[in-house]
C-alpha cells in the first residue's frame, strides 16, 4: 500500500475514487456477463475460453504451463486445476516437455479446437456488444495504453 513519505496515507479523491469504483464495477459485471453467455451457449467459463484461445495461437497448439499461467495471468496452481477440468472434458491435454524435463506442456485437442471455434462468435459479439461497440476508438485506443502501462507495471513488481 502506497503512502506518503511522512507516514500519511494518500487517500482517493472524489475522481479518483470514482474512476476505482467504476473500474471494479464495470469490469466485474463485464467478466461476470461475457462468461455467462460462454457458459450458457457453449459449457465454458471466460477464464476457460481463454486458455482455449491461447493455446489455439501458438504453434502446434502447445504451450508450457508456466507460460500458460503466465500469459493469462493466473497462479500455477489455478491454472494447473483449470487445465484439470479442460482435459477431463477432452479439451486438452497434458504432453512433456522435450526441452525441459520438468516442464509440462498443454496441448489444445482437436475437440478443444472445434469447441473453440463454435465458442468464438458468441465471444466476440459479447465484447462487441458490452465493451467495443460503446467506445470511440479513441477510447478504444486509451483503454489499451492504460491497461499497458497498468500490466507494465504489475509485472515489474511480480516475485
Amino acid at each position: 500500500m502506497s503512502s506518503t513519505g511522512d507516514g500519511e496515507t494518500r487517500w482517493l479523491g472524489r475522481q479518483e475514487m470514482a474512476a476505482w469504483r467504476t473500474y471494479i464495477v464495470g469490469s466485474a459485471l463485464l467478466e461476470h456477463r461475457l462468461s455467462r453467455e460462454l457458459q450458457a451457449v457453449h459449457g465454458l467459463s471466460l477464464a476457460d475460453y481463454e486458455i482455449l484461445v491461447r493455446l489455439s495461437e501458438h504453434p502446434d497448439r502447445q504451450l508450457r504451463m508456466s507460460r500458460l499461467a503466465e500469459d493469462v495471468a493466473h497462479s500455477k496452481s489455478r491454472i494447473s486445476h483449470q487445465i484439470r477440468r479442460l482435459e477431463s472434458k477432452g479439451l486438452v491435454q497434458r504432453g512433456e516437455c522435450s526441452e525441459d524435463a520438468r516442464g509440462v506442456l498443454a496441448l489444445l485437442t482437436e475437440e478443444g479446437a472445434h469447441l473453440l471455434e463454435q465458442a468464438a462468435p458468441t465471444h466476440v459479439a459479447g465484447v462487441r456488444e458490452h465493451m467495443v461497440d460503446l467506445l470511440t476508438p479513441g477510447e478504444q485506443q486509451m483503454l489499451s495504453e492504460v491497461f499497458q502501462r497498468v500490466t507494465a507495471h504489475l509485472r515489474s513488481k511480480e516475485d
